[in-house]
């Protein structure tokens, strides 16, 4: 059928059609480009190059430790007097014995030490003689080096447990008398290199392995269903013939997938991880996905569309009366949509202008009456008592209860507790018990708002803790410890409070070790004394640094008069601020 031939209707509709088609071809393209530009190769390598780094700083560390614990033990004295002349009693040759049952180094299977006398030192089940010893030729790879702790891999000829096994080794000098040195032996179990990557949550998906450096696979997991092909694992063992340290390769293209390699300095053992082609092409699965999820989109706006259209094409005038007789006065979202190039479209557009008028109408109305009844509510609302608060944190606090959730009563009860005694029924003092109350539930609150963050210590030392002082003195002074103190750390900040009487004065002290106080910050804090009061927020007058301190010493010397006395003091580690009270300041009449 020509397109001359095809009515007005039916043209628009096919139009429509075409318009779809070409949205859709244009979506796939638009998805397809963005997503290739994302360079999905790229992220997957980024991701597993940190992940081989990662994994290499553990390796380094698991040296760096079986380095220090060879170390000590060099320092023993039973250790040290082995190498000497004279031979060992029984006594101190048992406990030689027993010393390396207890070293600080995981996964030790199997031990050794040989002094300079060809004396063995084992598991008392052992029994290993000197002959054995000598059969292992591990003593000539250790004669080439010092004092250097090092990682053998071979075949347990030592212990005869018939597989190859890492052996770590140092010789041991004396550090008084040049003798022969001994020979210090620990036989690792096979969970002491694999724990570095069972450790890792990502490395189900790539093979990784260890190298030690004469090119023997020490260590290697496999995802199911993907090994080494043989160019592959030549390349691998090859690396041991490489040179430097950390990332030796990165982003080299093997037939199996992308290599990336990283050298432990002083073992020479290299972690290497090879991430398989699966999961490089894995973003182009996801590219079809995205492809096909475009296109079954625009099916389906097609078909809606499509049926829509005709519908409104077909039946205008029964549309414009259907909607009049539905019309309710309230719903004005009902309005109609004609575009018929014919007089119909006149009777829509005015049919919609009067909904329009109209919903103005009736807004303008509801506005007058809805500012009417929010004047009102504003009216009950300033009515309402902080009662009303701590009745419902009590609530939410018993929901909490009977549902278990034990941080959230933790936090709503000690929020209630820091509300009720912030507020004070409007007074401005209160007793000591009730601000040491007051700062612990506001310390409590952070505690759950940064877990880990700093432990807290509260020491009253006074008999009279109803003894009234001005409220919320102590609060802002752990706010700014631990803003600024404990800013610099994540985990073992700690918080100390304390409450004495020095020569009659009442006395609190705030501690925290974190970051100290700027000096400078702190004489001009102390020097406030000499300030008069109606001069003091000049001191600070950008109100970023000083600004709540200044808030407390203005209170304090508003209350107390000049003899209180308010001052930092730098700790070896930390910060602490005190804050001493006049004697005749300490009764509830006075104050």
């Amino acid at each position: 059928m020509k397109l001359q031939k095809i009515s007005g209707l039916q043209r628009k509709f096919l139009l429509n059609i075409i318009g779809l088609l070409a949205l859709a071809l244009l979506l796939s393209s638009i998805g397809v480009w963005i997503y290739m530009s994302k360079n999905m190769s790229g992220v997957v390598l980024d991701k597993y190059e940190f992940l081989t780094e990662k994994m290499g700083i553990d390796l380094d560390r698991l040296y760096k430790k079986s380095e220090e614990v060879t170390a000590n033990c060099i320092t023993d004295k039973n250790i040290q007097k082995s190498l000497q002349t004279e031979e060992l009693s029984e006594q101190e040759k048992s406990a030689l014995s027993k010393y390396f049952a207890y070293i600080e180094l995981d996964d030790v299977t199997e031990y050794c030490y040989v002094d300079n006398k060809q004396n063995v030192y084992t598991k008392s089940y052992s029994a290993l003689p000197y002959e054995e010893f000598e059969k292992s030729k591990i003593k000539e790879k250790l004669q080439s080096n010092y004092a250097k702790t090092n990682w053998i891999f071979q075949e347990d000829d030592l212990f005869h447990s018939g597989k190859k096994t890492l052996f770590i080794g140092r010789n041991v000098h004396s550090m008084e008398y040049k003798h022969e040195p001994g020979i210090l032996l620990f036989k690792m179990e096979e969970q002491y290199l694999k724990k570095i990557v069972q450790q890792e949550k990502e490395t189900k998906d790539i093979i990784i392995g260890i190298l030690d450096n004469n090119g023997q696979i020490c260590m290697q997991f496999n995802p199911k269903k993907i090994s080494l092909n043989v160019h592959d694992k030549e390349r691998i063992l090859a690396l041991s013939k490489s040179k430097g340290k950390g990332i030796i390769t990165d982003g080299e293209r093997l037939q199996g997938g992308i290599l990336q390699a990283y050298r432990q300095k002083e073992s020479g053992f290299i972690l290497y991880t090879l991430v398989p082609n699966d999961v490089l092409n894995n973003g182009t699965i996801q590219i079809i996905l995205v492809l096909l999820g475009i296109y079954f989109v625009v099916i389906l706006i097609a078909l809606q569309i499509s049926f829509y259209i005709s519908k409104k094409f077909t039946k205008p005038i029964l549309m414009i009366s259907k909607e009049m007789e539905q019309f309710d006065g309230n719903d004005f979202s009902h309005t109609v949509h004609i575009e018929t190039n014919t007089e119909l479209d006149k009777i829509g557009n005015s049919y919609n202008e009067m909904l329009y008028n109209i919903k103005n109408l009736l807004q303008e109305v509801k506005k007058q009456e809805k500012e009417l009844r929010t004047s009102e509510l504003n009216m009950l609302m300033n009515q309402i008592k902080p009662h009303f608060l701590y009745n419902t944190l009590d609530t939410i606090y018993m929901l909490a209860r009977i549902n278990g959730e034990k941080t959230t009563m933790k936090m709503i009860q000690s929020l209630s507790t820091y509300l009720r005694l912030s507020l004070s029924k409007g007074n401005d003092i209160v007793t000591v018990a009730d601000e040491l109350e007051n700062v612990r539930s506001y310390m409590e609150i952070l505690q759950i708002r940064n877990r880990g963050l700093f432990e807290y210590e509260i020491d009253c030392q006074i008999k009279e803790k109803e003894r009234w002082i001005l409220k919320l003195i102590l609060q802002p002074l752990v706010e700014n410890a631990i803003k600024y103190g404990l800013s610099e750390i994540e985990e073992g900040g700690l918080i100390r409070i304390e409450v004495k009487e020095i020569s009659s004065r009442l006395t609190f002290s705030v501690y925290n070790n974190g970051a100290s106080i700027d000096p400078i910050v702190a004489d001009k804090i102390n020097a406030l004394a000499e300030v008069p009061i109606v001069e003091l927020k000049n001191v600070f007058p950008d109100k970023k640094h000083g600004y709540g301190v200044i808030n407390i010493i203005t209170r304090l010397r508003l209350k107390y008069g000049d003899e209180v006395k308010f001052y930092y003091e730098l700790q070896k580690n930390g910060t602490k601020c005190i804050i001493q009270l006049p004697e005749s300041g300490n009764d509830k009449d006075e104050i």
